[in-house]
């Protein structure tokens, strides 16, 4: 890898760390439903211009409901979910668990897509069930109700990354694949759309919002534009220039960002017990996606 990859891989981190902050600043104050839906309108729309001034093919060429698909499973779902967490737990705590998604995958995988697992990512997968229990039941957070709650949203999307990852591979890539940005646009698109209805019915239904906050409106153009536009040509770029394997190691950074921008930001702080269910939670993820030791050539 050439120092410019490591570069982009650090920033990338940061910028995913940083989705975190921005979600518990803006979810309490909008709403869980107008937060995802913003976010995920705002990234079809940076990607949209993005794609109009590169000039980009929109031919999808057959694939568009494939692609739509997949944005909800792999963005309007998990983006939700994490705007709900958002509401009860720490940045810090939602950015640990989202290093959760190998952990998923290879779960996922091997129930519903005949993946094998072996007996170290087995034991990774184990560890990491030690790792969530440890941080589900430690913390200073007030109610117990709401950091079970947190956790399980948390871990609903990751699952979501998780079979997202295995029908991107199924309906995409193996049937002549398309432009990467290509698809992201398309996948917010479809995010967009689902989370549309939910969107009009919260603003009709519930409590009026008050929209007049300059500060949540900045944090919600942050992570619709950078966390979410930008942040997909960096990840995209980076696995056409250093492959896929490398490009996931951007899970173990993304936590030490969450719980950075957390602590400056909202002066969030993490105690013990937090600390040593994010290792075992990293060190888990290491155990799944770490390559498995080469055969003997006879």
């Amino acid at each position: 890898m050439r120092r410019s990859d490591y570069v982009r891989l650090l920033l990338l981190a940061a910028i995913w760390g940083a989705s975190f902050l921005f979600m518990r600043i803006a979810a309490p104050a909008f709403g869980a439903i107008n937060t995802a839906f913003l976010r995920v309108l705002l990234g079809c729309s940076g990607l949209g211009v993005i794609l109009l001034l590169l000039r980009s093919s929109l031919q999808f060429h057959g694939k568009l409901r494939s692609a739509l698909l997949l944005g909800i499973i792999n963005s309007g779902l998990p983006f939700l979910m994490y705007c709900l967490a958002a509401k009860w737990l720490p940045a810090g705590y939602s950015a640990i668990l989202n290093a959760t998604t190998p952990l998923m995958g290879a779960v996922i995988g091997f129930s519903f897509f005949a993946e094998k697992l072996s007996v170290k990512k087995w034991l990774g997968v184990f560890i990491g069930l030690c790792g969530i229990m440890l941080i589900t039941t430690t913390g200073e957070i007030h109610s117990t109700t709401d950091i079970i709650a947190g956790v399980v949203a948390c871990l609903i999307a990751t699952g979501c990354y998780g079979v997202a990852g295995y029908l991107t591979r199924r309906w995409i890539s193996q049937r002549g694949g398309l432009d990467p940005t290509l698809v992201a646009f398309g996948s917010q698109l479809g995010a967009s759309l689902f989370l549309l209805p939910f969107f009009v019915f919260s603003v009709a239904t519930r409590q009026p919002v008050n929209w007049a906050q300059p500060l949540v409106w900045l944090s919600i153009l942050a992570v619709g534009l950078v966390c979410t536009a930008v942040a997909y040509i960096i990840y995209f770029r980076l696995i056409a220039d250093i492959g896929p394997l490398r490009t996931l190691t951007v899970t173990f950074l993304i936590p030490p960002f969450g719980v950075l921008w957390g602590y400056l930001a909202l002066g969030e702080t993490i105690n013990q017990g937090f600390i040593i269910g994010a290792v075992i939670i990293c060190l888990a993820v290491w155990l799944v996606v770490s390559p498995g030791r080469a055969a003997p050539v006879a």
